[in-house]
């Protein structure tokens, strides 16, 4: 196959794109090296993963921006497949500039759509988030236990599909996502365009350069390895379900190769694989013997105390379930963190 993957030189799309070059698809990796300048203190992450995947086989890249859409179309001609990772990925950057975050996730997947409508590829997957549940998900029963939330029995499997996304705060960044989100269904149910549109929670892994804007677990990490002081908004017992990134690689290869025509799937760890950023610092602790300086502060705008994933619809349309257990993965991150962590 022919695969386009946006954002290709990011945590997620730099692992798509090894993926699929490793089982001999052609790879075009669009990416206009952004990050650096949307999330300043990402430093390093886009020029690593491009030294790394432009050493593979079959690899090649477009330094491009999804919002010019000539340059989206002739990525995309001839491709089979698109995987949309591209886009403004922080809340609060959002909250600093919305037309940024607008124009990036809103026009930016609106050209992808239409390429691949225009150009006749098969397949687009999008990479949407649980904040498109908004503020609702405060609004379900939680209990305070010793050092996390917990949904009430209602939800005690988590946050499914048929989740409310209307009528709550959502932050910009939250309603950029959703409108990518809704569009890709729209495109399945319109034109026939074949759609997965998947709402992940907290994907984690190797590759990845988290700061206190975005990737949550990959900061603490970074600054726990480091000494680094560290800011806790809110109280620290905000829980999320996370899952490693070669997990989330293997439910994109299962749709991909499924019988679906469409899917929206929640996709996390589910509610056994759940932890707290209390929690979180005591595994770090006993994987480095270090505990950074904590510093509490407010919580942030439309922060979520709880989101777990209800991953069975994953599990009953994909056979999919995940597979790296947190205190297997965290240590995998580590471990990477620790050999190339300068490159920050």
């Amino acid at each position: 196959m022919k695969i386009l993957v946006t954002g290709g030189m990011g945590f997620i799309g730099s692992h798509i794109a090894e993926y699929h070059a490793s089982r001999g698809d052609r790879v075009v990796v669009l990416d206009n090296l952004s990050r650096g300048r949307l999330l300043p203190r990402a430093h390093g992450c886009s020029d690593l993963n491009r030294d790394y995947l432009l050493n593979l086989h079959h690899i090649s890249h477009v330094e491009a921006d999804i919002r010019d859409r000539q340059a989206v179309m002739e990525a995309a001609a001839g491709c089979d497949v698109i995987f949309h990772a591209a886009g403004q990925t922080a809340v609060t950057t959002s909250m600093r500039d919305p037309a940024e975050d607008f124009s990036v996730n809103v026009t930016g997947t609106f050209n992808i759509l239409e390429a691949a409508r225009l150009c006749g590829v098969g397949t687009v997957v999008y990479c949407s988030t649980n904040k498109v549940y908004g503020a609702n998900v405060n609004k379900l029963g939680i209990r305070e236990e010793p050092t996390r939330y917990a949904f009430c029995d209602s939800h005690a499997d988590g946050i499914g599909e048929e989740f409310p996304i209307d009528r709550c705060e959502h932050t910009p960044y939250g309603c950029s996502k959703l409108t990518g989100d809704l569009y890709c269904q729209e495109y399945a149910r319109c034109y026939g365009l074949r759609t997965a549109v998947f709402r992940m929670s907290c994907i984690y892994g190797t590759r990845q350069f988290g700061m206190e804007d975005q990737g949550w677990i990959a900061w603490l990490a970074y600054a726990t390895l480091r000494g680094l002081p560290i800011t806790v908004y809110g109280d620290g017992k905000q829980v999320r379900d996370i899952l490693y990134i070669a997990d989330l690689v293997d439910a994109y290869d299962r749709f991909l190769h499924s019988d679906l025509e469409h899917g929206v799937f929640n996709l996390g760890g589910g509610k056994g694989f759940s932890v707290s950023v209390l929690e979180l610092l005591d595994i770090l602790q006993g994987i480095t013997g270090k505990r950074s300086p904590l510093t509490f502060r407010e919580w942030r705008h439309s922060d979520q105390k709880v989101y777990i994933s209800d991953i069975s619809g994953a599990a009953s349309a994909l056979g999919w379930h995940p597979r790296t257990s947190p205190a297997e993965g965290i240590a995998t991150l580590v471990d990477y963190l620790a050999r190339n962590g300068s490159s920050r």
